[in-house]
C-alpha cells in the first residue's frame, strides 16, 4: 500500500525540506557579513531560486501524485469527461475549483508584477512595497498559492492533497514568518509599522485614510492602507 503513494510521500517531504533552504535564502545580512555583500547576495539568490522552484515543484507533485479520489455528494451524476486524456471531473468539483484557481492565480500574478519576478525568485528586496494589493495583505503570493491549492485539489479530486491543506497553510505561514523576521532586521521600524497596519494572510477589505510612510531612503511617501 505504501508503494502506491510513494510519490505523494516524496512530494510532501520534499516540500517540507525546502523550508529550511528558504529560511537560509532570506538571511541576507548574515551572509553579507560572513562573505561580503556581493558574494553573500549571490549565495542567498541561489538558495532562493532553489527553494522557491523546489517548493513549487514538490507542491505540483502533491496535486498530481497517485492518491485516493473523493467525490462530493452534490450533483454526483453530472460528470465532465475528457476522452483524449481519459480524465473525468465531477461538475460540482469544477464549479468549486474555478473561482479558487482564478483568485489564486490573480493574487500570485499581481503580487509578482508589483514586486518583480527577481524579488519573488531570490527573496531579496531593496524596498517595502505597501501600495495596491500589498495595502490589504502582506503576503498575497502565498495566500494565492493556498487558494490555488484548494481549487486544484478539487479539480483533480485529490483526497490526500485536500486533506493536508492545514499543513500547506502551516508551511506557507512558516516561510512568511521567517521572511518578516528578516525584513524587520533589514528595514526596522518601517516594516514594523507596516505589519501593524496590514494583515498577513487574510485580506483587509476596509480602506483606511491616507497615511505617510517613510521609505528606506529616508523620504516620505504617501500610500493608502
Amino acid at each position: 500500500m505504501l508503494k502506491i503513494y510513494i510519490w505523494f510521500i516524496i512530494s510532501i517531504l520534499g516540500m517540507c525540506s525546502m523550508v529550511p533552504l528558504h529560511f537560509l535564502s532570506v538571511e541576507h545580512l548574515k551572509f553579507q557579513i560572513k562573505y561580503g555583500k556581493d558574494k553573500g547576495n549571490k549565495i542567498t539568490a541561489i538558495l532562493g531560486l532553489t527553494s522557491g522552484w523546489g517548493f513549487f515543484a514538490f507542491w505540483f507533485g502533491i496535486w498530481i501524485s497517485p492518491q485516493p479520489m473523493f467525490i462530493t455528494p452534490v450533483f454526483q451524476n453530472f460528470v465532465i469527461s475528457i476522452p483524449i486524456i481519459n480524465f473525468s471531473i465531477p461538475l460540482f468539483h469544477l464549479l468549486v475549483s474555478i473561482p479558487f484557481i482564478l483568485m489564486g492565480a490573480w493574487f500570485g500574478i499581481v503580487s509578482v508584477k508589483l514586486t518583480t519576478l527577481k524579488v519573488a525568485e531570490t527573496h531579496s528586496t531593496e524596498k517595502i512595497v505597501s501600495t495596491k494589493l500589498y495595502s490589504v495583505i502582506r503576503h498575497p503570493q502565498y495566500f494565492g498559492g493556498i487558494l490555488a491549492h484548494i481549487g486544484i485539489s478539487f479539480l483533480f479530486s485529490s483526497f490526500f492533497s485536500l486533506l493536508i491543506t492545514p499543513i500547506i497553510i502551516l508551511l506557507n505561514f512558516l516561510v512568511a514568518w521567517k521572511e518578516e523576521k528578516e525584513l524587520v532586521k533589514e528595514f526596522g521600524k518601517i516594516y514594523e509599522d507596516y505589519k501593524k497596519k496590514i494583515p498577513m494572510f487574510v485580506p483587509k477589505l476596509r480602506k483606511q485614510k491616507q497615511l505617510p510612510l517613510i521609505n528606506n531612503e529616508g523620504f516620505i511617501s504617501f500610500t493608502f492602507y
